[in-house]
């Protein structure tokens, strides 16, 4: 059987560009898929996607035209129904063999598998192997219906076409190629018959083209049509063409952008823009989202970060005089831009603290009140934090933290933010710098929403630090007590972000606050009843140490990520203060790399087990007289004589020195379990010996459980 390259495309009206890229991987990958399961592709095959606005395509190399025949076992009938008591077969028997092509088959020519009451007869059938023309009609049907579509047009085909009137899909398909080698393989969808020809860019190539080899189908689509078949490649050259532009300026080309630009156009240009200067008083983040968001259009900024009044367009037409391209885009920018202008012109004439009680008006959750009542339960919660945080940094201004809380939402009620939702914060920064406020003050107002997500930055001034604390605080607990706690995969406020957020700034600020009594605090600002009675301290503590988990697994030492049980031996020990976090899992990962902690942390783990199981008081002192076996005597003569190392390593945070002082132990602590009985008849020496190995399990885990690194 031969093989061959094989390209098969199917040609549109424009696609929905946020929607083409899954568009084409989905049906590049279904067409491989079900190719395979078919027999129809070899081991050396390569598949490769192309999408663009008016196409989905793929290209499979080494395409069989006909699959291997293949022998399949076809299980019958169990013995027991297949064979009468004389051992001949049955009509159920002779029924099944005659429907599968085979009525002359004899008993003797059938395999026999399994035993007693599951034994049954088995047939060998020779099946022939799939024609290409049959297996790429079932792999395009399954493409067409495994495609995301995000929502389904029905319109109807061209009279006399084929049969079919109403077609549903996503846009309107107009024709199908298919071609193996140099050949036109004969299939059908969407009511189009498949063909060897398509057609190149809709305003720069005239004609259709013909594809006479499929190797030949991404050169002739460049050469003939003017279309960039490859996304990938599309995307790339307009990453390329946008930065030779940029005339030595930084172009911001966030990937969302590229990839919308990239499903917009089949050739893409690139042509340089300008707006008047006099629209850069406003700022820039204001004037970069409107050429981004509403015109597809790349900004560009100089190397201090600065927004420059030129900017990039990526068109779909190629021109040597593209004047009516470049005013038309200017014109087109130039509203939008007027209106930037205008909201941040009328927003400045009203302060935030004079918009502040309007904040009644404005519905946060009908059970939880106005966006007023929050911004006053987060302003308690931040005085509270400022107060515990001022007791070590004098630095912490607690009438910041204040004013800060009392007007960071004012600007949700200004007109740019309710044309951008997205310049929450940013312009309430702008907008409390306007009304001369405290520049803490004002960072705050932007800084209070970080971090936004995985990786974001944290709030770089104390004030903005104690409003994202208590902002994100407010929002778990009070959406927590309404009892929309996250349930699987559903979170819809956010509560796991904002459980992390927590976590980011406690730990990497080394803020010595208590977790616990954070939550205490925040239910205290709430009047709704709801709240107090469904919020349980420590289970949203249990929930915050899950986000814990999961951001300590993600951290790493020496380039290698801390493991589950290094983790876990600090965190099984809820930790409600969070600063010395990151130091104690160090210390455990250098305790972990000694020769004598496998054997330590064995032992720690079996003195845990031991007490567990201890159902009466054990003496909170050893008693010396008591020691009668040797090894109990070392043992509690080792644990005095470094006890004191161990404490003031402890109390000076140096936690490596403090678990390592252990190392020490290993031999006293083997000869304890190998020669003492801890459960002794005698109840005054067992109680002694647990007091012992009380003392110590509480020694070793002041860091962390080491016994977790046994586990």
């Amino acid at each position: 059987m031969s093989t061959a390259p094989l390209i098969l495309e199917l040609f549109t009206e424009e696609l929905p560009p946020k929607a083409l890229k899954k568009l084409g991987q989905s049906f590049s990958e279904t067409i491989e898929q079900s190719l395979k399961s078919q027999g129809l592709l070899t081991e050396a095959s390569v598949t490769t996607s192309f999408a663009t606005p008016r196409r989905l395509a793929v290209h499979l190399s080494a395409v069989l035209n006909k699959a291997p025949d293949r022998a399949v076992k076809e299980k019958l009938l169990p013995v027991s129904i297949a064979l009468d008591a004389d051992g001949k077969p049955t009509a159920p028997l002779l029924k099944k063999l005659a429907s599968l092509g085979y009525p002359d088959v004899s008993v003797s020519q059938l395999e026999r598998q399994g035993s007693d009451k599951s034994e049954a007869f088995y047939l060998t059938i020779d099946v022939a192997g799939q024609t290409l023309a049959a297996g790429l009609q079932t792999a395009v049907e399954q493409a067409i219906s495994k495609l995301p579509i995000p929502k389904v047009m029905r319109y109807q085909i061209a009279p006399g076409t084929a049969q079919v009137k109403d077609v549903e899909f996503v846009r309107p398909a107009h024709g199908l190629l298919a071609v193996h080698g140099t050949t036109t393989i004969s299939i059908e969808a969407l009511g189009l018959q498949s063909s060897n020809t398509t057609i190149g860019h809709r305003f720069l190539s005239k004609g259709s083209i013909t594809i006479a080899h499929a190797d030949e189908y991404a050169n002739s689509l460049e050469k003939e049509g003017k279309v960039i078949a490859s996304y990938s490649a599309r995307i790339a050259k307009i990453r390329d063409a946008l930065n030779q532009a940029s005339n030595g300026q930084s172009v911001l080309m966030p990937e969302s952008l590229l990839e919308e630009v990239c499903s917009l156009v089949e050739w893409p240009v690139i042509y340089t823009c300008e707006f008047e200067k006099e629209f850069l008083e406003v700022p820039q983040e204001c004037l970069i989202l409107t050429m981004q968001t509403n015109q597809k259009y790349f900004a560009m900024t100089d190397k201090n970060g600065k927004l420059s009044n030129q900017f990039l367009i990526v068109s779909n037409i190629e021109t040597k005089t593209p004047e009516a391209i470049i005013s038309g885009n200017e014109r087109v920018v130039r509203p939008r831009l007027a209106d930037a202008k205008f909201f941040y012109e009328q927003d400045r004439k009203k302060s935030l603290l004079e918009r502040t009680p309007l904040l009644s008006k404005v519905v946060y959750h009908n059970k939880l009140g106005t966006q007023l009542e929050r911004t006053e339960r987060v302003g308690k919660i931040a005085q509270s934090i400022a107060t515990e945080l001022k007791k070590n940094n004098p630095a912490i201004s607690i009438e910041l933290a204040e004013r800060a809380a009392k007007i960071a939402k004012a600007d949700l009620l200004t007109d740019m933010v309710g044309e951008f939702p997205e310049l929450q914060g940013i312009m309430g920064r702008y907008y409390a710098l306007n009304d001369n406020e405290h520049p803490d003050v004002a960072a705050a107002c932007m800084e209070h929403y970080s971090p936004k997500f995985a990786g974001d930055a944290l709030p770089n001034t104390n004030t903005g630090t104690i409003l994202a604390l208590a902002d994100k605080l407010e929002t778990l607990v009070g959406i927590w007590g309404i009892g929309l706690a996250p349930t699987g995969e559903k979170d819809p406020f956010a509560l796991r972000r904002h459980a992390l957020g927590i976590c980011r700034i406690l730990l990497e600020k080394k803020l010595p606050l208590n977790v616990c009594n954070l939550i205490t605090t925040t239910l205290a600002a709430f009047a709704q009843d709801e709240v107090k009675k469904n919020v349980d301290v420590a289970v949203i503590h249990g929930f915050i140490l899950d986000r814990l988990r999961a951001y300590l697994k993600d951290q790493s030492l020496d380039g290698k990520n801390y493991s589950t049980n290094e983790v876990e031996s600090v965190v099984s020990q809820l930790p409600e203060v969070f600063n010395d976090v990151l130091d104690r899992l160090k210390a455990v990962r250098l305790f972990a790399a000694l020769d004598e902690s496998a054997a330590l942390a064995a032992a720690n783990k079996r003195i845990g087990n031991i007490l567990k199981k201890v159902d009466f008081k054990i003496p909170e002192t050893i008693n010396h007289d008591l020691l009668s076996v040797e090894a109990e005597k070392s043992l509690a003569a080792a644990l005095e004589n470094i006890m004191p190392q161990i404490n003031a390593s402890f109390k000076a945070g140096n936690f490596t020195d403090a678990l390592q002082a252990f190392a020490t132990l290993r031999t006293d602590v083997d000869n304890f379990f190998n020669d003492v009985m801890v459960m002794d008849p005698n109840t005054a020496l067992r109680d002694n010996r647990l007091a012992l190995l009380t003392k110590m399990h509480t020694l070793m885990n002041q860091v962390a459980d080491i016994g977790k690194l046994a586990a």
